[in-house]
């Protein structure tokens, strides 16, 4: 029996990568392309990821071999299908993928947020096997979560719940793309380690290579790189970025208990850097009755845990389709 093959759709803040996914979490192939590529125009990035999936069916001979689309992204609207008012996206009105996409690829989709794509792909294949309840965090272009308790990944009734992100940790604090103040994200994103170094080098005069950079060349790469070259501001904004961290990370222990927090996504690439002054920020902060989680960064690759995750959930919109219809599936 030829192997049956699932997409899995991961739109970032950055780029959308579009997976070819078998049953046993390999991912055959995948693309990508720039997010913005399209800008507001919805039809326009439809026909982009339908162009990927053509060219993926055609290189890799997959014609009637995918059986179904998962696609995660932030604030993707698991209930109703739509990407709804995503901060760090170009589409501010909601949009309609999950019927946009079926209406362009006669095939069964389903839509995830990437952070709960990503919680879903590590729990399935990554760090977390066998655990019933963590956390994800994604630090990446902005800051996503998933908290699975019981086994299960929490949706909440409008399928909104989890957007840890958007926490308020310091009121009246920076301004975010969701149109509030003080989110987690705008500290703790590499977008916000990049503020806050160049806020530190606003307030003082200390030499830093970073002062030779443009302001828009700052990010969170050139900090971790300044950083590792001795520069103090750039050491500084690993520990405030930890700090801040470690202290929503206390916070958030109060939510569900979970065993483990999984830090995922490219921030994570600094690794001891940025972990030492979260876990010293964690331990500060978190609640007497509380043990200390296991604080892991995740065993997949960046690119692959909401690819997975994603393609995880098509299966499971193709199963469900599958039982409604009572008719068998080939898995």
């Amino acid at each position: 029996m030829e192997t049956i093959y699932t997409i899995g759709i991961d739109i970032g803040g950055t780029n959308t990568v579009v997976g070819v996914v078998d049953r046993e979490g390999s991912i055959l192939a995948r693309r990508k392309f720039p997010t913005s590529i399209c800008g507001e125009r919805l039809t326009c990035f439809i026909d982009q990821i339908a162009i990927q999936i053509e060219s993926l069916e055609r290189q890799h001979n997959l014609v009637g071999r995918i059986e179904g689309i998962g696609i995660g992204a932030p604030n993707g609207n698991h209930e109703d299908g739509t990407i709804s008012f995503a901060a760090n996206m170009p589409w501010k009105m909601p949009f309609p993928i999950v019927r946009m996409l079926q209406e362009r690829i006669d095939l069964p989709v389903a839509l995830i947020n990437d952070a709960k794509a990503a919680a879903v792909g590590e729990m399935t294949y990554g760090a977390t096997r066998g655990m019933r309840d963590f956390i994800i965090i994604t630090l990446g272009t902005g800051v996503g979560s998933g908290i699975v308790a019981n086994g299960e990944l929490i949706f909440g009734h409008d399928g909104l719940a989890g957007e840890l992100g958007h926490l308020i940790v310091r009121r009246g604090g920076r301004p975010c793309g969701c149109g509030r103040r003080g989110c987690l994200e705008t500290y703790c994103s590499a977008r916000g380690m990049a503020r806050t170094a160049i806020e530190l080098l606003q307030q003082t005069t200390e030499e830093s290579p970073l002062r030779y950079l443009r302001e828009e060349e700052i990010t969170s790469k050139s900090v971790y790189d300044a950083a590792e070259d001795g520069d103090p501001i750039a050491q500084q904004v690993f520990e405030i970025t930890g700090q801040i961290l470690g202290e929503s990370l206390a916070d958030f222990m109060t939510f569900s208990s979970p065993e483990a927090i999984v830090l995922f996504g490219g921030v994570t690439a600094a690794g001891d850097r940025l972990l030492e002054p979260i876990k010293r920020s964690l331990k500060e902060n978190l609640l007497c009755v509380y043990k200390m989680p296991k604080l892991l960064f995740s065993q997949l690759p960046s690119d692959d845990a909401a690819v997975l995750g994603a393609a995880a959930v098509g299966v499971e919109e193709v199963r469900r389709l599958a039982l409604r219809m009572s008719r068998p599936i080939n898995f």
